[in-house]
């Protein structure tokens, strides 16, 4: 956490976060034009972000696109923020996923875990449903087969899928069609990945949500703050971590 409050001391790196706000997935040139620095200085900053894990980055053919990641300024939201001020904080949080431009959301978080307890704990239906709203998936998790996520309390299903890619414990690439509503269910397919990288005593976890469509509706992308800061702790720490609509299905 001490990384994240030095990256967001700075004006320079917040406004780079602004820009990220307005509009995710830039290059270093796109945001080096609004910037008064060089390109170089834009550089120095956005590395700093990046080690704090503010900004994730990916490769599409020869650029290199800067994503805003919401989970560590979650991770301080959930320690300090009061349950009397978790109304407000949730509305402002509500604002920042409409404005945000959705197409492509990329979410990077650190657990202190090993690779095989975290591939347990994304495909194993008891405990996904411990920080996904009460909802688990069920699967015999093999390329091409199908899975289904559900809860005994709703009343239906609340989502279907296709698994693409089941490389444990690695990498976990999936469609899914939400269908919790019919105005998610109007959405169609988008894809969901999972990658898995051991660092240390500790795993690296980067959540790819794409192939939304411009304008899509929030409800599809706009939990995965809270539901990978609930498998974060209930993984370190053995406990349930109360966000707001954790307990929808429990």
């Amino acid at each position: 956490m001490d990384d994240v409050f030095r990256a967001l001391a700075d004006p320079t790196r917040r406004s780079l976060l602004d820009e990220l706000f307005r509009e995710d997935g830039q290059t270093l040139t796109a945001l080096a034009v609004r910037c008064d620095m060089t390109r170089f200085g834009v550089m120095k900053h956005l590395r700093l972000l990046e080690a704090a894990g503010l900004v994730v980055t990916r490769r599409r053919g020869r650029e290199k696109l800067h994503f805003l990641n919401a989970i560590p300024i979650r991770l301080v939201h959930d320690r300090w923020v009061s349950k009397y001020a978790e109304p407000w904080a949730a509305a402002l949080s509500d604002i920042k996923e409409r404005l945000e431009r959705p197409m492509e959301k990329v979410f990077e978080i650190y657990i202190k875990t090993t690779p095989e307890r975290l591939w347990e704990a994304i495909t194993d239906p008891d405990i996904r449903s411990k920080y996904q709203f009460g909802a688990g998936q069920t699967s015999d998790w093999t390329t091409g087969s199908r899975y289904e996520m559900g809860s005994p309390s709703a009343p239906g299903l609340l989502g279907e899928g296709e698994n693409l890619v089941v490389d444990p414990p690695r990498k976990l690439v999936q469609t899914m069609v939400a269908l919790w509503g019919e105005d998610v269910k109007a959405e169609g397919t988008s894809r969901i990945t999972w990658e898995i990288e051991p660092v240390g005593d500790s795993c690296r976890l980067i959540v790819t949500h794409d192939q939304l469509r411009e304008g899509a509706n929030e409800q599809l992308y706009g939990g995965w703050p809270m539901i990978l800061s609930g498998l974060k702790t209930w993984l370190e720490t053995g406990e349930l971590l109360t966000t707001p609509g954790s307990l929808l299905y429990a």
